[in-house]
């Protein structure tokens, strides 16, 4: 099987001929600490043999300093050691703003260029996952996460114009990714922390909810599988979110409390399962043994039956010790191979690895 068959494989639900190994992003510190300096993504991706390639839009920015820039929706980013990229302001403050505004063209000629050249390097060999968004983050890149969430209660109107904007936007480019060449469509808004959703179940509903249904279903409409990724402890609003047609989640964060085996026997007749190796403690701070075992015990709740592509539980991130990441990778290709053994199975399925680093 190609990587690509086995990526979309595992997301019908069914057995490939192995697990499949993927990562939503990996941050360049790994990359240059497993292959050397001026390795770039697509490169490890190819070094590492993974079965899924993740692609983001292509976006132009302004740069207002040498750490700062301002993107085509007028959102400033500032990047600091160790190179990871953070909000500080958006373009939107009041109502006279919100008015004013204007979104990015989503059909530019430079939009999907990355998209292009992964569809020509990996077209038909690994799956090409495109990254994309609902509602949600755009909002609050855009006015602010108080902002939004005090307008979820006070000014729903400015919540609703502000998430047309984003659905709008992104469907017609993720439309556009699905007719260059993308496998997989993907929605990275995150919804939640260890404790829980970050707005109620109510707000959830109305203010998320339907924006996620019309990206699955523009999905669906070009004919691609929908990856879900949201971290944090989702147990209040998954059902809303298998509902809304999701083919597969992602990453299932086992330290906010999502214990993959309980989402298989609740869900894994109806969507995939995508993780959910620790990368917090245990891929940070973990020896590579202790992360094998908890290969194992992901492999052992998650795989059997199919369904199931191994990932960490939120992204190989500057922290992670890359001995952890390779042996994580290796353990995978080991013990993932179908049909999955059974005593392997019995010995691991009960475990629970996550629990040292919660109690």
């Amino acid at each position: 099987m190609t990587g690509r068959d086995r990526f979309l494989t595992a997301l019908r639900r069914q057995q490939p001929d192995r697990v499949p190994v993927w990562e939503l992003i990996v941050n360049e510190p790994v990359i240059r600490a497993l292959h050397g300096p001026g390795i770039s993504y697509p490169d490890f991706a190819e070094l590492e043999d993974l079965d899924g390639v993740t692609v983001f839009e292509s976006q132009r920015t302004e740069s207002l300093d040498p750490c700062t820039v301002r993107d085509e929706w007028g959102i400033v980013w500032r990047t600091d050691e160790p190179g990871i990229p953070y909000r500080i302001d958006g373009p939107i403050h009041t109502l006279a703003d919100l008015d004013r505004y204007r979104p990015p063209d989503p059909d530019a000629d430079h939009r999907l260029a990355d998209l292009e050249r992964a569809v020509q390097r990996f077209g038909g060999q690994r799956a090409i996952v495109f990254l994309s968004h609902e509602a949600f983050e755009f909002s609050h890149y855009l006015y602010g996460m108080d902002n939004l969430l005090m307008a979820y209660a006070v000014e729903p109107e400015i919540v609703e114009r502000l998430a047309r904007i984003v659905t709008d936007y992104k469907t017609r480019v993720c439309e556009r990714a699905a007719e260059i060449g993308a496998d997989v469509l993907l929605t990275g808004d995150d919804y939640a922390n260890r404790k829980g959703p970050i707005m109620s179940p109510a707000h959830f509903r109305r203010f998320c909810l339907p924006y996620l249904a019309e990206l699955v279903a523009t999905a669906h409409r070009c004919g691609k599988p929908f990856i879900k990724h949201t971290d944090g402890r989702l147990w209040p609003i998954l059902d809303d979110m298998v509902d809304a047609g999701i083919d597969a989640i992602d990453p299932l964060e086992p330290i906010a409390g999502m214990d993959i085996g309980e989402a298989k026997r609740r869900y894994g007749d109806r969507i995939a399962l995508c993780g959910n190796v620790d990368c917090g403690e245990l891929l940070s701070r973990g020896t590579p043994e202790q992360v094998v075992e908890a290969v194992k015990e992901t492999i052992a709740k998650a795989s059997p039956g199919g369904g199931h592509i191994l990932a960490s539980s939120n992204s190989i991130h500057p922290a992670v010790e890359p001995g952890n990441y390779r042996a994580m990778v290796q353990a995978a290709r080991e013990f993932g191979r179908y049909p999955i053994d059974e005593r392997l199975v019995a010995d691991y399925a009960a475990r629970s690895y996550i629990d040292r680093y919660t109690d």
